[in-house]
């Protein structure tokens, strides 16, 4: 794999499930948590610069992705579930603290392991996500929604899916290369470069 020369990768059992991890280095530890639809490949430059610089890296692939064990159960991915596979993983590090990186849905799980267990967090740096306070008044999809807007990604999967159990998953005939490359289309810059709705145009 490009950029990731020496990086070790092992599996360990944590929480009930198999997670593999990513590693490099000596030092501090520092746990890097990847996002949606990614896994440990996505820091792999960071992991390397971090050995480098004297410090322990550790990009476990999360529940469901990559790797790591995908129970079948959908209520097994609460964010529960998700700190705990982190807290058990870093017992069986033998890691009492480390330095917690999270990037997108990763930084998700950073925010909520940093309240459900301060005690093991040195700190944190959260990219692309920024922390939404739990309001149980308000459906989660309806916040994202508010601050987003209709074609955000997770919107966008919700009506997916929603239409496909509507029609019986007939509709799936519709959702073809097409539709993929129409949707990439309205929601590519020319540069190439993503915008989300709130950010405005390129």
């Amino acid at each position: 794999m490009e950029g990731a020369s020496g990086i070790s990768h092992r599996t360990v059992e944590v929480n009930g499930i198999r997670m593999h991890v990513a590693e490099k280095g000596e030092g501090p530890p520092v746990l890097l948590l990847h996002g949606f639809p990614e896994l440990w490949y996505t820091w792999r430059h960071q992991i390397a610069g971090l050995a480098a610089r004297g410090y322990r890296a550790i990009a476990p692939d999360l529940r469901g992705y990559g790797d790591t064990d995908a129970p079948p159960d959908v209520a097994s991915y609460t964010v529960f579930h998700l700190v705990g596979d982190l807290v058990a993983l870093l017992d069986t590090l033998a890691l009492s603290q480390v330095f917690v990186v999270g990037h997108d849905w990763g930084a998700f799980v950073a925010w909520h392991l940093c309240m459900l267990r301060p005690d093991r967090v040195k700190a944190l740096v959260n990219l692309s996500v920024p922390f939404m306070s739990r309001n149980p008044a308000a459906k989660p999809l309806d916040r994202v929604r508010a601050s987003y807007g209709d074609e955000y990604y997770i919107i966008r999967f919700q009506d997916f899916a929603r239409t496909l159990e509507k029609s019986n998953y007939r509709s799936v005939e519709n959702y073809g290369v097409k539709s993929v490359v129409q949707y990439e289309e309205r929601h590519t810059c020319s540069s190439g470069h993503r915008w989300i709705k709130f950010q405005g145009n390129c």
